[in-house]
């Protein structure tokens, strides 16, 4: 080990000793290898680990449907009825949003279907839907079939935004060019927060002003942007948007989603929706009447009553947040990846390629890498790494992305990774 990478280590350790946020490690459960080692977890861009209050949280609305039964609805420490607006106004906080703009409901992709019913309107020429080239596939797959839902081609009605191939990176440049020349004819542009391949963050206040100048709609994909970096849905004018909550949010495998839809679509009655009981106004939910009376705001695109055992790890994550705040978050993921960052280049830079932009405001706390050997010695790296108990994750085709979460990474275990994969490619 050279000289360099010692004093690294010393660095890496020093820093955690300083992080105002260290003890946040110990609110969550650490996966451990087969030997009782901590795994060196680096995929809560995938999976977020999961905080020790979750199974409290979990247990009370299990303790409150056996002891209430059905009444669990209407009485209790948190009456079910209402246990949307729990969760809202931390999440709106976090997503900058008013409360009346968020609902938890469904999960990521049923929640772009609902809202692209509502704001995907093709009339005459104006029915394309721009996407970015290397969306998340399943964005692309809802796109195509609301096209197809209209009696429309996807092959004429859908357009991509391609990457610079050298890059791989989308400048929004090239969005804004497209719209500027083809913007009457688009009706709907969806985009990602973060492309989720190469951990690109993209401007939308930018976007949003592009489809709205050329006459078009826009919804967010924010699946790796919350909990990860600043939002600000309201600035950004928006139509609607739609998250996860499983990834940097930690609530858990497949935890239900959440939705945006700007204020200015509040109470709007001539909206297209597909609607249901729930989004039904509470006041007149259980009269069982055949007239639907939308809620206000977000709370219309509901359609079923909420899950709740569901919803409780996420009002135990969102607690998280709201003691500690983004800002801090932001402050340190800053430091932390950049910290990253610099050992990749100064350590691995002969076999490692990073395709995630370097400036700190054009990516959050992932890192996307290339081993410049191909895809089969990146395949073999990223498979020893998982066998010595260290947990990035792969996408195809060639990238391995390392995301160091700021509640419960180190600083050190940046330092063991680059340790690791320098060991691996010089041998």
């Amino acid at each position: 080990m050279n000289n360099n990478l010692i004093s690294a280590r010393d660095q890496a350790r020093d820093l955690d000793q300083q992080d105002p946020l260290r003890h946040l490690r110990d609110e969550f459960w650490i996966p451990t290898t087969d030997d009782g080692r901590e795994q060196l977890y680096f995929c809560g861009n995938s999976l977020g680990l999961q905080p020790k209050s979750v199974e409290a949280a979990v247990q009370e609305e299990l303790d409150a449907w056996k002891n209430l039964a059905v009444e669990g609805h209407f009485k209790g420490r948190r009456p079910w009825l209402s246990y949307n607006e729990i969760l809202r106004e931390p999440m709106a906080e976090l997503v900058g949003a008013t409360p009346l703009e968020v609902v938890f409901m469904n999960t990521l992709t049923v929640n772009l279907h609902l809202l692209m019913i509502s704001f995907y309107r093709p009339a005459g020429k104006r029915n394309r839907i721009v996407i970015e080239a290397q969306c998340f596939p399943s964005d692309r797959y809802a796109v195509e079939s609301q096209i197809r839902l209209h009696g429309l081609d996807p092959a004429e009605c859908l357009v991509e935004i391609a990457a610079d191939e050298k890059t791989r990176l989308v400048d929004e440049t090239a969005l804004e060019a497209y719209l500027e020349q083809h913007g009457e004819n688009v009706a709907l542009v969806l985009w990602p927060g973060v492309q989720y391949a190469s951990g690109q963050v993209f401007d939308l206040e930018r976007i949003a002003a592009a489809a709205r100048k050329s006459g078009a709609r826009c919804g967010f994909d924010l699946a790796h942007a919350v909990g990860n970096v600043p939002i600000d849905l309201k600035k950004s004018g928006a139509d609607f948007a739609s998250w996860c909550t499983y990834k940097y949010l930690n609530s858990g495998q497949g935890a239900i989603a959440a939705g945006f839809v700007h204020e200015r679509h509040s109470n709007k009655h001539d909206i297209m929706r597909l609607n249901g009981w729930w989004g039904n106004d509470e006041p007149t939910r259980f009269l069982m009447t055949d007239e639907f009376v939308p809620a206000s705001g977000a709370a219309a695109w509901q359609i079923s009553n909420p899950p709740i055992l569901a919803m409780a790890p996420i009002r135990a994550s969102l607690a998280m947040f709201a003691q500690v705040g983004m800002k801090a978050l932001r402050a340190k993921s800053v430091q932390m990846t950049g910290f990253l960052e610099n050992l990749v280049q100064t350590e691995l830079h002969e076999w490692i390629e990073i395709i995630t932009p370097p400036e700190a405001h054009r990516r959050g706390c992932q890192l996307s890498l290339r081993v410049r050997a191909g895809r089969q010695k990146g395949r073999q790296l990223f498979d020893h790494l998982e066998a010595s108990g260290t947990i990035p994750d792969w996408r195809e085709p060639d990238i391995i992305r390392v995301s160091p979460v700021p509640m419960y990474n180190r600083y050190e275990d940046c330092w063991l990774f680059v340790h690791q994969v320098k060991q691996f490619m010089q041998t």
